[in-house]
């Protein structure tokens, strides 16, 4: 196996009562550390478990419930991005998966004796155009062997297990170039002893993200979820629900600044007079605020038709698209205003600043939403 990068870690800091949020998240942000007390408790309580059905031993909730989840956990100053792979990665399982792989892996991950926490979708090479990734799955007898590349792949050290998106057909092999990918759930810790190895890549924000190398890994043919070939259908399952909840947390955010701004302008006193008092201040606060209360409907209305199993791909990237947005001019404005305090660690702000800012390029970027809405709600010739 070629020697690419670091071993894969698993950090187990203990189980312990959930982390105060402010203090704490500082701290971790500051060691560039994982908030693994945090993500044990709200696994624990059952909130990381929300989406899997009752028979499988959790709550059964929608995405409407799981959105709510990551957007108190920004609202309260956290990062859902530790945690919220296992959300939208749950519902490719859940929804596609065979009945033996639910009744294998979903009660372990429910009781919290396994994580679900990683993707692998992108490429360096393909980005956005999923269709083009380059990694293969090779059916052989009883197993599929992969190879290929994955970059900005999250958490991995902090999972058990992955959802991996690749190629069984060659793309100059199909009909339509959605076709030929398969989707396959992977044992991190086996595949990193047969052919896996993992490269981190530091970042401007605290958020875990990885090149993983695949050098002929085995995995076992029974791994394959769903029919081959089917898999960029079935992905797009977990990538509208990721879109929702990326919104609810740019949502999370936009209302923890706005919280905050409007505290500290209401109180910090210039030239005789608080700061909050000067329209210059009030209106890039109460458009932020109309910005985020608009994002949220949004957001909501994207939830409802995913829970009712209808169509929302539109929903979904508008949704993301306006809560970024969002979530963004709140940011600028917080920053604004404090002046120099905004850049002070121990105001919390310049963290989320840094945080909140990464939703304008990912999941899925700016231009790329608004590509999608031209073409498939407004009729517009495909642009790309």
């Amino acid at each position: 196996m070629a020697d690419h990068g670091e071993p894969l870690r698993r950090t187990r800091l203990g189980r312990g009562p959930a982390l105060r949020l402010g203090g704490c998240r500082r701290r971790v942000d500051e060691a560039r550390g994982y908030p693994e007390a945090f993500v044990d408790a709200l696994t624990k309580a059952g909130w990381m478990a929300a989406l899997i059905p009752e028979e499988y031993g959790s709550s059964g909730l929608g995405l409407t419930e799981a959105s709510v989840i990551m957007d108190e956990i920004n609202r309260s100053g956290g990062n859902s991005g530790a945690c919220h792979g296992q959300m939208y990665s749950m519902n490719t399982l859940v929804r596609h998966g065979s009945e033996a792989q639910r009744r294998k892996y979903l009660p372990r991950i429910a009781a919290g004796e396994l994580r679900l926490q990683s993707m692998g979708v992108t490429e360096p090479t393909a980005g956005t155009d999923t269709t083009r990734i380059k990694t293969t799955a090779i059916g052989s007898g009883d197993r599929y062997v992969i190879n290929g590349q994955k970059v900005w792949i999250s958490r991995i050290q902090h999972s058990d297990l992955m959802i991996l998106l690749a190629r069984t057909t060659p793309f100059d092999q199909v009909s339509r170039k959605s076709e030929g990918m398969s989707i396959f759930i992977v044992d991190l810790h086996e595949a990193q002893r047969k052919g896996m190895s993992v490269r981190p890549i530091l970042n401007m924000v605290n958020h875990e993200t990885n090149e993983v190398f695949f050098d002929d890994l085995e995995i076992p043919a029974e791994n394959l979820i769903g029919e081959e070939g089917q898999g960029f259908k079935y992905i797009l399952t977990g990538l509208n629900a990721e879109r929702v909840l990326i919104a609810a947390e740019c949502i999370g955010d936009g209302y923890r600044f706005i919280d905050k701004v409007t505290a500290y302008t209401r109180e910090r006193t210039v030239f005789g007079r608080p700061i909050g008092q000067t329209q210059g201040v009030q209106f890039p606060i109460a458009e932020s605020f109309i910005e985020v209360e608009a994002a949220n409907l949004m957001r909501y209305e994207a939830c409802r038709l995913y829970d009712a199993g209808e169509p929302c791909g539109g929903q979904a990237n508008m949704a993301k698209n306006l809560a970024a947005k969002a979530s963004w001019e709140a940011a600028n404005a917080c920053i604004q205003f404090h002046g120099g305090f905004g850049f002070a660690a121990e105001y919390d702000v310049e963290r989320k600043f840094r945080e909140t800012r990464l939703y304008q390029v990912a999941p899925i970027s700016t231009n790329l939403i608004l590509s999608y809405v031209a073409e498939h709600m407004l009729g517009l010739p495909r642009s790309f």
